[in-house]
């Protein structure tokens, strides 16, 4: 099977390997929720002022979340295909995000729509629990990126990222690296010299 044709049944059990083991019926119902949905290369995923509502897949493509602090950009997460994305504090207040969320290749997500979502995990416990793993999984990223920040000089801030998330070092572009590690772009080119 080609890389790009993937069924939303595909995404389905790529979930359900990832977070939890589900039967027939639990992979229809999650398959039934799933929202396919394209971006072109720049487009945006999420506007500043948007409700974010629902929980995203990567099946394809390199995102950015980002927000603006004193007039600049701040990239706040970068991810690929694989993983999951959200913006956590409007999906659960239900409040307009000071988060936006670009596609920086042309991307392709799969959306778990939070209600719906809720609304299925009542009656699946395998759902139940690919829920739960998802939210941990994104607490536990937020705490990784938080102590990294804190913690790490900006060599093995570096290091580190190289380690966790190759794909990202690789595809995305410097100046948002530098800006998730929290350094200027030429500490970040002389980090990359010594690496």
């Amino acid at each position: 099977m080609k890389e790009d044709a993937k069924t939303t049944r595909d995404i389905a059990r790529e979930l359900a390997r990832k977070y939890s083991t589900m039967t027939h019926e639990e992979l229809d119902t999650l398959e039934s929720i799933l929202e396919p949905m394209k971006f072109a290369k720049g487009q945006m995923i999420l506007k500043e002022g948007g409700y974010c509502k629902h929980i995203f897949y990567i099946d394809r493509g390199l995102v950015r979340q980002f927000y603006f602090k004193k007039g600049k950009e701040v990239t706040e997460h970068l991810a690929v295909e694989g993983t999951i994305f959200m913006c956590i504090e409007s999906l659960f207040k239900e409040e307009p995000t000071h988060l936006q969320v670009e596609a920086l290749e042309p991307t392709l997500v799969y959306g778990l729509p939070k209600d719906r979502l809720e609304e299925v995990a009542l009656h699946n416990v395998n759902i139940q629990i690919l829920y739960r793993k998802i939210l941990e999984e994104s607490l536990i990223l937020s705490q990784i990126h938080a102590d990294l920040v804190r913690f790490e000089t900006a060599q093995d801030r570096y290091k580190k990222m190289c380690k966790l998330s190759p794909q990202v070092v690789l595809r995305a572009p410097q100046n948002y690296i530098a800006s998730y590690l929290q350094m200027t772009p030429e500490t970040l080119s002389r980090v990359r010299a010594n690496v």
